[in-house]
């Protein structure tokens, strides 16, 4: 049986109807795409858990993983928007460290 990838749009969808129905004109455009881009995702995820614990935030920061379309999209958008690595580490929640071995490693 072949693994599929998680249906993003769908459990955004249900957080958004059960906890969070307020949010949901905030994140209709971006929902309301055919499929959602990694940097759509974490946009969607930014905009519904915005006020989140910071504890919380912490932790689920350490077991976040990119794949490598995530990661060139992430530089592209640097390289569109003139940021440096410090903005593009604050605007993503990431280490410049991070930023710098993507660099390395991907151009």
């Amino acid at each position: 049986m072949k693994n599929l990838p998680p249906n993003y749009k769908l459990i955004y969808q249900d957080i958004i109807s059960k906890k969070y129905p307020h949010k949901r004109a905030k994140c209709k455009g971006l929902l309301s795409k055919k499929e959602l881009s990694s940097l759509d995702i974490i946009k969607v995820n930014s905009i519904i858990f915005d006020g989140a614990d910071a504890e919380a935030f912490k932790f689920n920061q350490k077991l976040r993983s990119y794949n490598k379309a995530t990661v060139l999209e992430i530089l592209n958008y640097q390289k569109v928007n003139k940021l440096n690595n410090t903005q593009l580490a604050e605007k993503f929640n990431l280490s410049r460290n991070t930023i710098s071995k993507w660099k390395k490693e991907f151009r």
